[in-house]
């Protein structure tokens, strides 16, 4: 059966956040990361609409169609995790649901089951790069990365990106391909610039440590380095063993990163939401 056209959505107030729900049958909500846009967690998939899913993407603050943080607000943790507590009572209601997210995606995905682990039937963490206190290089990298794009736009941040980034050579087009592809989504790429120097000087949650006590079933998507650096396999590999209930999974040796993969990845959360632990709970 084809899946349905997905439906727009805004969830207001300010900033008011824009999304689409597509499909019928049992909710996932999906979180995508910094800089990118409510297409690029599952890249166009449909196949979890196919598998009975009803699949809820918004635009984070600043990102892809949704408002830029308004006065007085920040592109923090804190903000982005009632971001999506407004999606969640908005689109969600009272039914338990899985909830997914990439990179920024993920660290709020996380904030958010720490916070209200009843609501969740499982939790997909998709290339988490937070461990605790940011460092003070990771935190340079951004500040220049967010510099690039103020200066040059698109441009500046495509060249800084490929230039100050440690992807293989072989993985460099493509990743400036996808990078340019992305930012080229937003309806103002300049206002990142913002979210930039903010968001990954926030902390989702306190520690790794913290993630003991989440007894949510939990699926870690890992990255290799080569093509990903930014998302490093320790991390997920860390993520996997602070979880309870956690099973890590990755590409094959060669493969593009299972997170670029949106048919396959999108499988791979279908398959795990038929788990009995993750199924029996919604």
């Amino acid at each position: 059966m084809p899946a349905a056209e997905a439906a727009e959505f805004a969830v207001g107030p300010a900033p008011v956040l824009r999304g689409s729900a597509a499909g019928e049958g049992t909710p996932i909500v999906l979180c995508h990361g910094l800089t990118a846009s409510r297409r690029y967690v599952i890249h166009g998939s449909r196949a979890l609409e196919r598998a009975g899913h009803r699949v809820v993407t918004y635009d984070a603050r600043g990102h892809g169609e949704s408002d830029p943080a308004p006065p007085g607000q920040s592109y923090g943790y804190p903000e982005l995790i009632a971001d999506l507590e407004r999606v969640v009572e908005a689109e969600i209601g009272a039914e338990r649901f899985l909830l997914g997210g990439h990179s920024m995606g993920a660290h709020t995905a996380v904030g958010y089951a720490l916070a209200h682990p009843e609501r969740l039937s499982g939790l997909v963490i998709i290339g988490p790069t937070y461990t605790g206190e940011p460092a003070p290089e990771t935190l340079a990298y951004w500040d220049g990365l967010a510099a690039a794009l103020e200066e040059e736009g698109i441009d500046g941040f495509v060249d800084y990106l490929t230039r100050e980034g440690s992807t293989a050579e072989a993985w460099r087009e493509p990743v400036a391909r996808i990078s340019r592809e992305r930012m080229e989504l937003h309806r103002d790429p300049r206002e990142l610039a913002r979210a930039l120097r903010e968001t990954p000087a926030s902390r989702p949650f306190g520690s790794l440590a913290d993630l003991a006590g989440l007894k949510v079933p939990a699926l870690v998507v890992a990255s290799g380095d080569e093509a990903d650096p930014g998302h490093p396999y320790a991390v997920a590999e860390a993520y996997a063993a602070a979880l309870p209930h956690a099973r890590l999974i990755s590409e094959d040796e060669g493969q593009s990163p299972l997170a670029w993969q949106g048919g396959r990845l999108s499988r791979e959360i279908a398959l795990f939401a038929l788990q009995p632990d993750v199924a029996l709970s919604t």
